[in-house]
This record gives structure tokens, C-alpha cells and sequence, in this order.
């Protein structure tokens, strides 16, 4: 397997990631366990958690597997800050208070010395960068935090903080988390150039577009029950698109005249995609895991990238996978104009 250095870093990773937000919502922890199992058997050495997902209970069963295991030494671990961790007006955001608290809470979760990779999870534009480096400076020089990065920020954002790092002398991004697949690449046009030109590692979320590119909707057939867009609707269901469904399945097509499924197919494009470090894969199931670990090893050839991009073109939209950033705009829903 080929590992890849995450961007000016040291630290090499397994070409996906194990993406663990399922993790006690709805997976439950004897599956969760079976999962991580299964990945780093396979291979797969980075482990991306949030200190929301699960209300934390993400964070304490992978706790829970790694000291078992005892094998935390293996695992690249990242884990993120800024969601509402309680319902106090400062358990949230981007502040020096909550950043400091935040880490030492997922630590203690994680059961753990230590955090590979920590990332503010979304932007707190109400909080001056300085502030936030500051604490996550801090961080590094105590030996809690590796590595720093951001997850789901504009170029300019990430690019603001990389020079505010360079004229005070403090911890630098060296990762972003956007969220990427063949039904929304508007990270090409701006921030996978800007990774690449000032040495950030990608990871992203969603290759499969939460199951649009895997086959798991269909037109006019509304939500399978147990799909994310049924049982958390909201933001979730906004992402499920008419277009984006209908790429899908055109995308589904294109993988029967292959030897791939639909969900290894759309997982290969984002790992073999210039400027990527990984895709994050987030399986409810250990069959999930295992139906697509043949991809670690796998290619992409120059004729499905071509004509991956004959179904979405570079930099187009299908289905708005940033509805959560706060920041992009919403593209236009169909029959309206730009």
C-alpha cells in the first residue's frame, strides 16, 4: 500500500481514512470496534473523529478499542473542535477557553497523551485568527497536539491563517478537511491549488456523496429508511438533489461497465484526484468497510477520469455539500437562474 505524506508534514498515511462519525449514531459500539479492527488490519492507519459526533461517544469508543487493543502507537488520530459540546454559551466555537478546554476533553475521551492532527472543525469569523492559533500553539508546545489544521474553510480563510502562523512565529496548518466527490468539486478551483502551492495535506469528507454515489437513492423513489437523509433529514436531506441523484445514477452505470461497485468507484476518484491526501470513508457496517478496501491498492485510469469528468466537469456543483460551511453560497436549485 502506498502511504502519503500529508502535505509539508513527516507523517505518511494510509490512502483513506477511517472516518468514524457513525460511531454511536447509529453504529453501536460492538460494530464500531469490529470496524476499526478491520481497518487497521487492512492497513489503514489515520482515524478521523469529532468531539461532537455522538454527543463525544465517537471520541470514548475509539478510546475504548485502541487501549484495548493497545495500539495507539499505529493510529494517525484526528479530532476536531467548535460544535456545541454543551449548552453553556462558551462550550462552542473557536475562543482560546474553549479550544484549551476542548482538547483536554477529548483527551480524556480518547484516552490518549496526545492528538496527531487537531482542527477547528468549521470557522468562527467572530474570533480573530490570532486567538484561536494562539491556543492551538499552545497546544503543540505542551506536547497535547501534533499537528494543527481546519476543516471546511474557505482558501482565503486557510490562507489568512498560514500567514498570521508565519508573522508571529506560531503552529501552522498543515491539513483541511473539505468536503469532496464528483457531485461537488469547487474545491478545485480555488483551495486544492492553494494545498498544493503552500504544502496542506486534503482529506475529505463525503466521497460517496452520503450515499448519492453509491446507488442509495433514486429518483422519485424519496429516502431508503435507514439513509441519512431519512433519519436526520435537515442539512442532510438539503444535500439529496434532484441533479445530484440523477448524476448518480448515471454514475451507477458507468461502474457496471467496470470491475468496480458504484461506492469503490466514487471512493478511487477522490483518492486518485490531484492534491488529495486521502478520502474520509465513514461505513455504518464492518461489509461496508470491507466492500471497498480493495481500493487502497487500486488506480485510476486516465479513461474513467475522463469520463467521470463528462458526467460533472472540474469545479461544478450538482449537490451543495458546503450547506453547512456558513460561508459559500447556495448554488441554484433547477429552473432558476445563477
Amino acid at each position: 500500500m502506498e502511504y502519503r505524506l500529508v502535505g509539508r508534514t513527516g507523517i505518511r498515511v494510509s490512502p483513506i481514512c477511517l472516518g468514524t462519525a457513525n460511531f454511536a449514531d447509529p453504529t453501536a459500539p460492538e460494530e464500531a470496534a469490529r470496524i476499526m479492527d478491520a481497518a487497521m488490519d487492512a492497513g489503514i492507519n489515520h482515524l478521523d473523529t469529532g468531539d461532537s459526533y455522538g454527543g463525544g461517544r465517537s471520541e470514548e469508543i475509539i478510546g475504548d478499542v485502541l487501549k484495548r487493543a493497545n495500539r495507539r502507537d499505529e493510529i494517525i488520530l484526528t479530532t476536531k473542535f467548535n460544535p456545541p459540546t454543551g449548552p453553556g454559551p462558551n462550550d462552542r466555537g473557536n475562543s482560546r477557553r474553549h479550544v484549551l478546554k476542548a482538547c483536554d476533553d477529548s483527551l480524556r475521551r480518547l484516552q490518549t497523551d496526545y492528538i496527531d492532527f487537531y482542527l477547528a472543525h468549521r470557522p468562527a469569523p467572530e474570533i480573530p485568527i490570532d486567538e484561536t492559533l494562539g491556543a492551538l500553539d499552545d497546544l503543540v508546545r505542551q506536547g497535547k497536539v501534533r499537528y494543527i489544521g481546519c476543516s471546511t474553510h474557505p482558501a482565503w480563510r486557510v490562507m489568512e491563517a498560514i500567514m498570521v502562523s508565519e508573522r508571529k512565529g506560531l503552529a501552522r496548518y498543515v491539513v483541511e478537511q473539505p468536503p469532496y466527490s464528483l457531485l461537488d468539486r469547487r474545491i478545485e478551483v480555488e483551495l486544492v491549488p492553494m494545498c498544493q502551492e503552500y504544502g496542506i495535506g486534503i482529506m475529505t469528507w463525503s466521497p460517496l456523496g452520503m450515499g448519492i454515489l453509491a446507488g442509495r437513492y433514486r429518483a422519485g423513489a424519496g429516502f431508503p429508511e435507514d439513509s441519512r437523509g431519512a433519519l436526520r433529514g435537515g442539512i442532510y436531506a438539503e444535500r439529496i438533489t434532484d441533479a445530484g441523484v440523477a448524476i448518480g445514477e448515471r454514475f451507477a452505470r458507468l461502474a457496471e461497465e467496470t470491475d468496480y461497485s458504484p461506492a469503490e468507484l466514487a471512493l478511487l476518484w477522490v483518492k486518485d484526484q490531484p492534491g488529495i491526501t486521502a478520502p474520509i470513508f465513514g461505513p455504518r457496517t464492518t461489509e461496508q468497510l470491507v466492500s471497498v478496501l480493495r481500493v487502497l491498492d487500486a488506480r485510476l485510469s486516465d479513461d474513467l477520469r475522463q469520463r467521470c469528468d463528462e458526467l460533472v466537469p472540474p469545479g461544478a456543483v450538482v449537490a451543495d455539500f458546503h450547506n453547512t460551511s456558513g460561508w459559500t453560497p447556495r448554488p441554484p436549485k433547477e429552473g432558476e437562474e445563477a
